[in-house]
């Protein structure tokens, strides 16, 4: 195994206030990342105001007390060369900065100020409505990314984890300037609340600085999303029509959460499957049959549930076929064990491409932060490759006959189709 003893100094700091701070000292870079993450995401809002929390990120940018308008916040930061966005998911948002290490300081002070000061304008927030609609609309034209959110939305249905992160149009024009308010003022608080900075730093240094920047963090009481409910007892299907010259596929099953223990044999299981150019459906959708073009697997975890999927653009006279042959690959896997060969393969794959991310600060900074925010427990590199090492050719065989069952399996497709399409129904019924 590749040595990784020197990603393992991290820190864990908690104020008394409870906001708490992940230092990640990396001395061989020049670069330094702020990471902000609040546990709040689409899957904590309510049917009437879903999309609020994509929203309030928009409006985090708008402009604070000290910096009143959108160019004074991004004049600073570019006058840094940093790089800096924000995020919203199911289940956090995030606000980040990336800048060379002796930049922290205004990093720190421009990031604090727009998580803890945001004017919320009112004017300005009528004025993000049609920006935000423009960018649902670019998600809806890209149907590989669309398909993913309609997957979602047939596996968990008319709640939090079925819905948008974006919200609907609707939701957005009708948004009131108080729902924003209420909203940042119930989700945005010191413990619910989770820093990470990573990079060319010195720990005690960045925790004396974090208590100087964010010292007027709101106070709060957290908040649990509601537990999803599921009931699925057969395969299931949903189709969006739309011209194309492509028909575009999510197809997988219900699967693990991110605290199972079966989790990282389900990792390699997708792997195995649709992870690279020498995986199963790589080799037999794309090299050996011309299938299609871009074939993968990945997996998706929550805090109680999870699926595993794989997407691909097959060419619409090849749906059915290439249907057929994902499913195929599919039930081999609960056939036989796979051979301790390409088990030995996949796993020096993930190591491999493990090592390269947490090269780079932002990423560590999101690997530390993401588990303290998510897992309220931090594991190091170290310790995660260990539970890849530890899966044996056994427990991907068990995990894929545990996962790959017809009443776990879902399609979502979004091409040009009509009707009840019955030869689909006959493949996800017949599997």
């Amino acid at each position: 195994m590749i040595s990784l003893s020197s990603h393992n100094h991290f820190n864990l700091h908690t104020y008394p206030n409870g906001l708490r701070l992940v230092t990640v000292p990396m001395e061989y870079t020049k670069s330094v990342t702020v990471l902000v993450m609040v546990a709040t995401g689409s899957r904590y809002e309510t049917k009437e105001v879903n999309g609020i929390s994509h929203f309030l990120e928009h409006m985090t940018f708008k402009g604070t007390t000290k910096r009143p308008g959108t160019l004074d916040i991004s004049q600073e930061l570019d006058s840094l060369g940093a790089e800096y966005n924000a995020f919203t998911s199911k289940e956090y948002t995030g606000y980040y900065v990336k800048c060379a290490a002796d930049k922290i300081d205004t990093a720190l002070d421009v990031i604090s100020d727009i998580f803890l000061n945001s004017k919320f304008d009112g004017k300005e927030m009528d004025k993000e409505r049609g920006p935000i609609k423009e960018e649902l609309n670019m998600y809806m034209d890209n149907p590989s990314r669309r398909v993913a959110e309609i997957f979602e939305t047939l596996m968990y249905g008319d709640q939090p984890l079925g819905w948008d992160v974006g919200g609907t149009k609707g939701n957005i024009d009708k948004m009131r300037h108080q729902d924003l308010l209420d909203y940042f003022k119930t989700h945005y608080f010191d413990n619910n609340t989770v820093i990470a900075v990573a990079g060319n730093i010195n720990t005690d240094e960045i925790k004396k600085k974090i208590n100087k920047y964010f010292d007027n963090i709101r106070k709060g009481k957290r908040t649990e999303p509601l537990i999803v409910s599921e009931d699925q007892k057969e395969p299931r299907l949903i189709v969006e029509y739309k011209k194309t010259d492509q028909t575009h596929i999510n197809i997988g099953f219900r699967s693990y959460s991110r605290f199972h223990p079966k989790y990282e044999a389900l990792e390699i299981l997708a792997i195995i499957l649709g992870g690279g150019m020498s995986s199963r459906l790589f080799v037999e959708v794309r090299e050996k049959l011309g299938l299609a073009y871009r074939v993968r697997t990945g997996v998706t975890a929550y805090n109680e549930t999870g699926n595993l999927v794989t997407y691909a653009g097959l060419n619409n006279a090849n749906l059915l076929e290439g249907l057929r042959v994902i499913l195929a690959e599919h039930k081999k896997l609960t056939k036989e064990p796979v051979s301790e060969k390409e088990l030995k393969r996949v796993k020096d794959q993930i190591q491999g491409s493990f090592v390269i991310g947490l090269e780079q600060s932002d990423d560590m900074a999101s690997f530390y932060g993401e588990q303290e925010l998510l897992e309220h427990k931090i594991e190091t590199p170290e310790q995660r490759l260990a539970k890849i090492t530890a899966v044996t050719r056994e427990d991907i065989l068990e995990v894929a006959r545990d996962v790959f069952k017809p009443e776990k399996l879902n399609l979502a497709i979004i091409g040009p189709l009509e009707g009840e399409q019955p030869e689909i129904k006959n493949i996800l019924n017949s599997w």
